[in-house]
């Protein structure tokens, strides 16, 4: 039985969110609104600010998303997502890589779960030789255009769940499994794990890590190091 390795994306692989480029990217190409940016600004503000919280702001995006997909064509969404994955493939983190590279050649079943849309995700992890890939699916309806609606969004919004899922369609082991997150919607898969590890973690999550006594690595700038 091959074992997982369980990631969350954005902040942990990605140095970003693509969820952001890609609502970025869609006012550029005038597919939303150039006024959209609005929904989210304060927040964003907030958040370089150290006044408010990256959920806070992340969780504006998505309203933001939910808003404005309504009617999109999905061979818009498709070929914008395509070129932000070309243009952004690379700027990922070097531990979150590395380690990706290692467990592949070690033999592990690759999970990737994130609150992206699945369709950017895809394109992503496919360059880092995921397995199997779980994201927000947006429905679209028979002329291929989204209805503003998100398919089983109490799978997508459990974690723990989709890894349990998954290990036993795929007649994995959770065995020496790993997993990194790095907020506190990670938990419940964290805790699946025999390896977790919460990559610059919020302040919630790094309590939790230190309560379970879970390992912390942080990556600034050209360092790596672990705090735990």
């Amino acid at each position: 039985m091959k074992k997982v390795a369980i990631f969350d994306v954005d902040g942990t692989i990605f140095r970003s969110s693509l969820l952001i480029k890609l609502v970025e990217a869609f006012v550029v190409e005038k597919v939303f609104p150039s006024t959209a940016k609005d929904g989210y600004a304060l927040e964003h503000k907030l958040w370089l600010e150290r006044k408010g919280t990256y959920d806070e702001y992340i969780e504006a995006v998505i309203e933001v998303f939910m808003e404005h997909i309504r009617g999109v064509s999905y061979t818009d969404f498709d070929k914008i997502s395509k070129n932000i994955v070309d243009k952004h493939k690379d700027e990922t983190y070097v531990y979150t890589r590395m380690l990706v590279r290692k467990l592949k050649k070690q033999g592990y079943f690759l999970l990737a779960i994130s609150q992206s849309p699945k369709g950017i995700l895809d394109a992503f992890c496919k360059n880092l030789g995921f397995d199997k890939v779980y994201g927000r699916f947006y429905e679209t309806d028979a002329d291929d255009h989204f209805t503003g609606k998100v398919a089983e969004l109490h799978l997508i919004a459990n974690k723990a769940n989709i890894v349990k899922r998954v290990v036993e369609k795929e007649n994995l082991t959770l065995k020496g499994s790993v997993c990194i997150g790095d907020t506190e919607g990670d938990i419940p898969m964290l805790e699946l794990v025999d390896n977790p590890i919460c990559f610059n973690p919020n302040k919630k999550l790094y309590r939790i890590a230190k309560l379970n006594k879970w390992k912390v690595v942080v990556e600034r700038k050209d360092v790596v190091y672990e705090i735990m």
